[in-house]
Parts: structure tokens; C-alpha cells; sequence
């Protein structure tokens, strides 16, 4: 079977996959999605630099976790290991993990709405900025955009959609194709979690307990992907059947260790995730529990108190009978 090609301006290195090559600062001719996440991450940190410098509060773990998740998407797209997702399934269902499971929660957790809000200037350029920034909070399209019924379907098809259907060998062999699936991933990855973790302004908000819905309704899901690539004794996608001879892969081993990723890999920032929910929900209820301790010490209960002017009511009826 002859090599696939691919159409584009593209880098695949020569020598036989390692971590050092993985690694090794390779960037592609375009390297547009790391660019536009250290974009990204220069204008959060302007962002807090501009709050610290006028002495208001932002939080330093809230900005570590968005610079850690930009930092994530510049190396695994960024370094040497962009090259090797062009010819090795393994390492491209790597890529595509890191996108939608591990680099989502750190940027959100970043909270970049709220830094936004608070950090753009209210005058000038930075006045349009804002008033795009609450029309998409507002709109029609921002609700359906976090909705279950949009963002778990978006997120299943990133997996059986693309790889069961025939789209990955139609769009992989072109580099457009290829950097459109990987800002899928991502961009799948970002509105799933959203609506789970995010403590940013959202147009809707779900309860705690859908959000454990909607992580229970995926991660069995996701976990069967990953059996089904491992169980497989044929190619899933044509495109990563051959690879370069000096590599030594057999397509078939390699695209088992692709499954053993979606299984262990894909699963472990779900388990987080989960814990992360179960935590806020048991801090949230906490802090309702004292709101109305406060309230009843302050402003009494008043069904309680009604309760106890009837049983006195009973009390006061023998007496009233002698």
C-alpha cells in the first residue's frame, strides 16, 4: 500500500518515533494553533497583570491554570509530536485527548469571562469588546451553544462521528482538514465543559446534578470508543494504515494503543472533573445550610415558630378547661 499524502504545508520527520523527538521544538511551516494559544495566553496575562497593577484581586491559580492549558496546547501541537500525529494514530488520538479532556478544564478553570469583564476598559476599542462579550452571554446562540442537547452530541460525534463515518480519512490527508478536526476537538472539548466547571457569567447555568448527568451519560460512552479501537483487527482509518518504513509500526498495534488511551487517558480527567463537581456541590449546599442558620438566628423561622404557638395553644387548653 503506497504512502497517503498530504496536501498542504507539513513537517513529518524522518527519524523513528521517541520522546525526545516528541519533544524536540519542531514546529510545523503554520503553526496556528499554538499561535493562537500563546495569543491567548499573553492577552490573560495582560489582562491580570492590569488588575494586579491597579491594585485589585485576581486570583494566581486561577491564571497558573489558563497559562498551564495554553502551555499544553503549544507543546502537543507545537513541538515534534504535530509530526508524528500526521502518521500514527496513537499519537494523534493523544493529541485529540489533551484538547478535549485536559487542556478544556485548565483554561476554564482560568475563568477568562469573568478576567474579561473585569480587565477591558469600558472606553475606546475595548468598549465593542465588552458589548460583544455580553450580546454573546444574552444570546440565543450562547444558551444552545452550553445546552446538553448541543454540547454532549458535539462531543460523542468528535469520536464515533469522525472516526465511524468515513470523515477522518476525508479531511486528514489535507492539512486544512487536519487543524480543522484538531480546533474541533478542542472547541468540543471547551463548550463540554463549560457548562461542568465554569464559574464565569454563562447564559443558563444546570444544576449540580446535571452536570453529574451529563459526565455519567459520557464517560461509559467514551470508554466503549476506546474497547472498540482495541478489539479491532482491521484499520479504522485508512489514513494512519501505513506510515514510514524506518518507523517500524504496524498499524494495527499502533491503533490498539490508540484504544488503551481513549480508555485510561479519556478517562482519568472525566474522574477529576466528577470529584471537582461532587466538591462544589458539597461546598455550595454547605454555604446554603449556613446562610439559613444566620437567617434563622437572626430573623427566626417562621414555621417553626407557628408550630411552636400551637402546641402552646394545646397547652394552655386544659387549664383553660379547669
Amino acid at each position: 500500500m503506497s504512502e497517503p499524502e498530504i496536501v498542504g504545508p507539513v513537517w513529518i520527520p524522518t527519524l523513528p518515533p521517541s520522546l525526545a523527538e516528541y519533544l524536540a521544538p519542531n514546529l510545523q511551516p503554520v503553526p496556528l494553533i499554538p499561535v493562537l494559544a500563546a495569543v491567548a495566553a499573553l492577552l490573560y496575562l495582560a489582562g491580570a497583570v492590569s488588575l494586579w497593577r491597579q491594585g485589585r484581586r485576581w486570583s494566581p491559580v486561577r491564571t497558573a491554570s489558563f497559562l498551564a492549558g495554553s502551555l499544553a496546547i503549544v507543546v502537543v501541537m507545537g513541538a515534534g509530536i504535530e509530526g508524528y500525529g500526521l502518521r500514527m494514530f496513537s499519537i494523534f488520538m493523544f493529541q485529540q485527548l489533551t484538547l478535549m479532556m485536559a487542556v478544556p478544564p485548565l483554561l476554564v478553570i482560568g475563568s477568562p469571562g469573568t478576567l474579561l469583564l473585569r480587565a477591558t476598559p469600558h472606553r475606546g476599542p475595548g468598549r465593542a469588546v465588552l458589548r460583544a462579550a455580553i450580546w454573546g452571554l444574552r444570546s440565543r446562540w450562547g444558551r444552545v451553544a452550553i445546552h446538553p442537547a448541543f454540547m454532549v452530541p458535539l462531543f460523542l460525534l468528535s469520536f464515533y462521528g469522525v472516526y465511524f463515518s468515513g470523515i477522518a480519512d476525508l479531511l486528514l490527508p489535507s492539512w486544512y482538514g487536519h487543524v480543522g478536526l484538531e480546533l474541533l476537538f478542542l472547541a468540543a472539548g471547551i463548550l463540554f465543559t463549560i457548562p461542568l466547571i465554569s464559574a464565569d457569567p454563562l447564559p443558563t447555568r444546570q444544576s449540580h446534578f446535571g452536570r453529574m448527568i451529563d459526565m455519567f451519560a459520557e464517560m461509559p460512552l467514551h470508554a466503549f470508543f476506546g474497547v472498540v479501537l482495541m478489539m479491532a483487527t482491521a484499520p479504522m482509518v485508512d489514513f494512519f494504515s501505513t506510515s514510514p518504513p524506518q518507523w517500524n509500526i504496524d498499524p494495527i498495534t499502533d491503533q490498539g494503543v490508540a484504544g488503551g488511551l481513549a480508555w485510561s487517558y479519556g478517562e482519568l480527567p472525566g474522574v477529576l472533573m466528577l470529584i471537582f463537581i461532587m466538591v462544589r456541590w458539597q461546598r455550595d449546599e454547605a454555604k446554603g445550610w449556613v446562610r439559613s442558620d444566620r437567617a434563622a438566628a437572626t430573623e427566626g423561622t417562621p414555621e417553626l415558630d407557628a408550630y411552636n404557638d400551637y402546641l402552646q395553644q394545646l397547652a394552655r387548653r386544659p387549664e383553660r378547661q379547669r
